[in-house]
């Protein structure tokens, strides 16, 4: 049954950017039905809660918007939007005070009363505002409870299935979900939708988002004809926890104020090996840190896991203790002393820098669609930097909140299409009534293709069997049907949507992995080690036509700064000339 529900602006998501646009929404205009529609429940799911280390914004004395800024363009090495980048800085700084001012957030501060600022890697100075190693708990813990004191009307566990336009591909019409508590399926109309349902590259063998992320988003947006860029722009943080296989705590992430505060990375044998690969060590940005590890796991030289070391207790663990208590009970959590010993880590999937195209409104190409957070591409480029995420979901997210709320006063509810919603039904339906088989037995198929193909590093070989192998999956998951038919809260039956999306999504990140022959931040070719021409840079950009997939390659507008030049003295994307104490 097909159950039909209008509102004027619905939100698919309830992290950092889906709660932020809610709020903006609200404000902007309280006469308008806002709905927020999330997989799981609002404010305990998505990856915004998740995040420890912190906000990138340029409040403290001596740093400039600027400065943020150059830091972002060079550590994206010069493939981001500088229209995004820029609107991204800039607006961090009064989000931040909103954060603060009007939502409630406490954020640590020095003896004489500022906000502290931790350092982190790939910028040139300690701009990362936060609480404790908690940063994301406080935001969002406070951003429900603005919205729960708003009239917002709430769609929890229901799944984004697709996005429906009208019969003539003009504008969106609305969303097709299913209630996972009920098994039925519910077309939403709305006047704007948001698209924020995070990224989460979860097709890694190790990977740091929350288990209900499949990057439903962006699949939806793919079989749409919508464009994607820079999707080969995988980023791996560094420092995932190696506790083995039998726990899920394998894969999430030490955040980076660890090494930003002077933690050492060792090989197996004990040896500090970062200096070997960059002169900034361990505060070099994330791509070249997880390469330098991948690298040293290539040789052999590993822990019992197959991973590397942490270790702080150098920095002396009392402070340690003090400065990162979240991680140091983590890390006791799977039976390590992260203040006092050492820590197994290993590179792990953390962040999604390709997206949907859109502007610095947030508008994509279809009218009616919106995006923020990491469903949204073009602000980071090749690399995103530690403390930029948050900040761009909240940006962002607040941004679209505003920019759809005018758009609901203006725009009228839109007719489907309807045989596309009949399809759509179809297409979710797809595995009942097939033989059963074994999901897991895919999923680890999936996740060994991933890393070992379209991994940390990258070649044409390598990628080409990827893909076919990824095609062979995708022929697989197609055939396999469920053991249970009964389509209530069928938690097998999500494992398999979400295997496709996984698939479908893989494949646009190894083909436009393939299509870059070159190496730039977190895309690695080992047979196209160089960097190539900066001012004559390109990004990627990929969009499904006629069941075809096509990468192209297309040209960087250097609208605010060009290679060679800056807006600041000194070099941005250097460590801070002083460690924080």
């Amino acid at each position: 049954m097909l159950y039909r529900y209008d509102t004027d602006i619905l939100i698919l998501g309830s992290g950092g950017a889906g709660l932020f646009a809610a709020l903006h929404a609200c404000q902007t205009n309280p006469d308008l039905r806002v709905t927020v529609a999330v997989k799981g429940l609002i404010g305990k799911s998505g990856c915004t809660r998740m995040v420890q280390g912190g906000y990138n914004v340029a409040l403290l004395p001596g740093d400039s918007v600027e400065r943020h800024f150059m830091d972002t363009i060079v550590g994206g090495k010069w493939l981001p939007n500088q229209a995004l980048a820029w609107r991204l800085c800039t607006t961090a700084v009064e989000r931040v005070r909103e954060l603060e001012n009007e939502i409630g957030c406490f954020f640590d501060r020095k003896p004489d009363g500022t906000l502290h600022g931790k350092a982190f890697a790939g910028q040139s100075f300690d701009r990362t505002v936060h609480k404790g190693d908690l940063t994301g708990i406080e935001i969002i813990n406070r951003l429900m409870e603005q919205v729960w004191a708003r009239p917002v009307e709430r769609l929890e566990e229901h799944r984004a299935l697709a996005l429906i336009p009208t019969a003539d591909g003009a504008a969106l019409a609305g969303v097709l979900l299913v209630d996972m508590r009920a098994g039925a399926f519910r077309f939403v109309r709305a006047k704007a939708v948001l698209l924020a349902t995070g990224g989460g590259p979860t097709m890694y063998r190790y990977h740091t988002p929350s288990g209900d992320k499949s990057m439903d988003g962006l699949a939806m947006a793919l079989r749409l004809g919508l464009p994607l860029r820079d999707m080969e722009m995988v980023q791996f943080h560094p420092t995932g926890l190696l506790a083995g296989a039998e726990t899920r705590m394998t894969g999430t992430v030490l955040e980076e104020g660890l090494r930003g505060a002077g933690g050492y990375l060792l090989d197996g044998e004990r040896r500090r090996f970062m200096l070997d690969y960059d002169p900034q060590g361990e505060r070099a940005t994330r791509d070249v840190v997880s390469r330098a590890m991948y690298a040293e796991m290539r040789k052999g030289k590993t822990t019992e896991n197959g991973g590397l070391f942490i270790q702080m207790n150098h920095l002396g663990p009392d402070k340690v203790r003090r400065a990162f208590k979240g991680m140091v009970e983590r890390c006791a959590d799977c039976g390590f002393d992260l203040a006092g010993g050492l820590v197994e880590v290993v590179p792990t999937a953390h962040y999604f820098m390709g997206g949907l195209v859109c502007d610095s409104d947030t508008r994509t190409a279809l009218p009616g669609l919106f995006v923020a957070g990491e469903d949204a591409g073009g602000m980071h480029g090749a690399n995103r930097l530690g403390g930029n995420g948050v900040a761009n979901s909240t940006v962002f997210g607040g941004i679209a909140g505003e920019v759809m709320a005018e758009a609901a006063a203006r725009d009228s509810l839109r007719d489907p299409d309807e045989a596309l919603i009949e399809a759509e039904v179809a297409r979710a339906n797809h595995p009942f009534g097939r033989p059963a088989g074994d999901l897991n037995v895919l999923r680890e198929r999936l996740l060994d293709v991933m890393w070992e193909d379209v991994g940390v590093m990258r070649t044409a070989e390598g990628l080409g069997r990827g893909i076919a192998r990824l095609s062979e999956l995708n022929a697989e998951l197609l055939q396999t049907g469920l053991a249970d038919q009964d389509r209530v809260f069928n938690l097998t039956w999500h494992d398999w949507l979400n295997l496709r999306s996984l698939i479908e999504v893989g494949e646009v990140i190894a083909r436009a992995a393939l299509a870059r022959e070159n190496s730039r931040g977190a895309h690695f070719r080992e047979d196209f080690p160089e960097p190539g021409d900066l001012e004559g840079s390109s990004f990627t950009q990929a969009r499904r036509r006629d069941g075809t997939l096509a990468v192209e390659q297309m040209p960087v507008e250097f609208t605010i700064v060009k290679p060679g030049d800056s807006l600041i003295e000194g070099d941005a994307g250097a460590p801070a000339a002083v460690m924080p104490t």
